[in-house]
């Protein structure tokens, strides 16, 4: 009996491999079915001005003023792996600000899978101490001189990555997410040595191309999780064909959780038919709200019986050892993708290369997606009503003790954990 594991609530929103698929050029229908939309996609047509006009040399050797008050942030942090559940709230020294930065006073971040493997060094030695959190929503208070898309006062976002070299052909060609001098937004240094910290925290610092614009449809707890948890779903969805309006497409979901439960929605709102598996039977009416037109119990005996080939499935087990990946890939059609979006601490499971003959399957990993992609999938939630599953918890050193502890644990989190208050703690300032 093949079982998916326990705690499939922690999932992985950072994949950490390259693509080993190509993206679908059918994905750019997405981009012509959303040309006339609201301002928010039109903040494309800026960003991508900054993107291929602005004066590289001082983007990559920004002027560095003074360190100042301006450069001293607040947050909670912890200091080893043996701790990792026990912030404490301290000061510390960002990069200095540059032309193109945006200084973002944080009001909601929701707690990733990703901050329990960096602050446990899942995933290898963390950079102690840790700021997490990139799933960030606040007010813009700060802008650079060259920034376009941005004023002082506007409601913006942040994810997984603040930076990137936006000179490659990636960052060319909307896929700055696999750049490789890419800075993630935490747990990661930039050139000249300065460290980033996260969104646990008073107020957080990054590039322009890399904070989003909010709709103002979209509440600000709601929309946090999606700028690293719903990016991860919804950018290997529509390189892989399942674009707004698509039809007759099957996808499968594996793993509902606070990622899973993103890709049933995501991938329901584009017009796909969507199977969502999970081990546990008291989800199907959960799954079923969210967009999910069948539920595959897979604590069952043959539980992969009876099941139509499927044309993408997206897995988000996070226990590499419970994988069914010989059983999944054998239910894609011809040419089909499968997608790993979980990201466990162990190796994954094993297969044989004929496992990949049968069906010219497909199999690959996705790293969170692109602004262009970001903005194309808030502009999505908005017209769909696309909603996070959201539970709240003040942000605090217990708080975020507290969070973290229930994601690692799977402690009934339903689906997307999201910290709050954060006035209470750091000032209006």
């Amino acid at each position: 009996m093949l079982v998916i594991p326990l705690n499939e609530g922690l999932l992985t929103e950072r994949a950490q491999c390259r693509r080993l698929v190509r993206a679908d050029p059918r994905r750019h229908a997405s981009s012509a079915l959303l040309a006339d939309r609201s301002s928010t996609i039109n903040t494309l047509d800026v960003t991508h001005k900054v993107h291929h006009n602005q004066d590289l040399h001082q983007l990559n050797n920004p002027e560095q003023p003074t360190m100042s008050s301006q450069d001293q942030f607040s947050g909670f942090m912890v200091d080893s792996a043996e701790g990792w559940n026990k912030f404490r709230k301290a000061s510390y020294t960002v990069k200095p600000f540059g032309p193109y930065d945006v200084d973002i006073k944080v009001s909601h971040c929701g707690v990733c899978g990703s901050d329990v493997h960096t602050i446990t060094s899942g995933w290898g030695a963390a950079d102690y101490p840790v700021v997490p959190g990139h799933e960030i929503v606040g007010t813009a208070i700060r802008v650079g001189e060259k920034v376009k898309s941005i004023k002082v006062g506007d409601r913006v976002g942040a994810g997984a990555q603040i930076w990137s070299c936006m000179d490659c052909n990636r960052c060319k060609t909307d896929n700055e997410n696999y750049c490789a001098k890419q800075v993630d937004t935490y747990n990661a240094k930039y050139d000249d040595g300065s460290k980033t910290y996260g969104g646990y925290a008073s107020h957080v610092r990054g590039h322009e191309q890399f904070i989003f614009p909010i709709p103002k449809e979209l509440e600000s707890e709601v929309v946090a999780p999606m700028l690293c948890g719903g990016l991860t779903v919804y950018s290997p969805l529509v390189r892989h064909g399942i674009v707004e309006g698509c039809k007759n497409k099957k996808v499968g979901i594996v793993g509902i959780g606070g990622l899973g439960h993103f890709g049933v929605m995501f991938a329901s709102a584009l017009g796909a038919e969507v199977y969502a598996f999970s081990h546990s039977p008291s989800k199907e009416a959960d799954a079923k709200k969210m967009g999910a037109a069948h539920f595959v119990d897979t604590s069952k005996d043959k539980w992969e019986e009876g099941i139509p080939e499927l044309d993408v499935i997206l897995s988000t087990i996070d226990i590499s050892s419970h994988i069914p990946l010989q059983t999944l890939l054998s239910l894609l059609t011809v040419d089909g993708f499968y997608t790993n979006l979980g990201l466990p601490d162990q190796d994954l499971p094993q297969f044989n290369a004929m496992d990949l003959m049968s069906n010219a399957a497909h199999i690959g990993g996705s790293h969170i997606g692109s602004k262009k992609e970001c903005l194309e999938m808030l502009d999505l939630a908005v017209r769909k009503g696309v909603k996070t599953w959201v539970q709240r918890v003040k942000v605090s050193e217990e708080g975020c003790g507290e969070a973290v502890t229930r994601l690692k644990t799977n402690d009934n989190v339903r689906y997307r954990l999201v910290l709050t208050d954060f006035e209470e703690v750091f000032g209006k300032e």
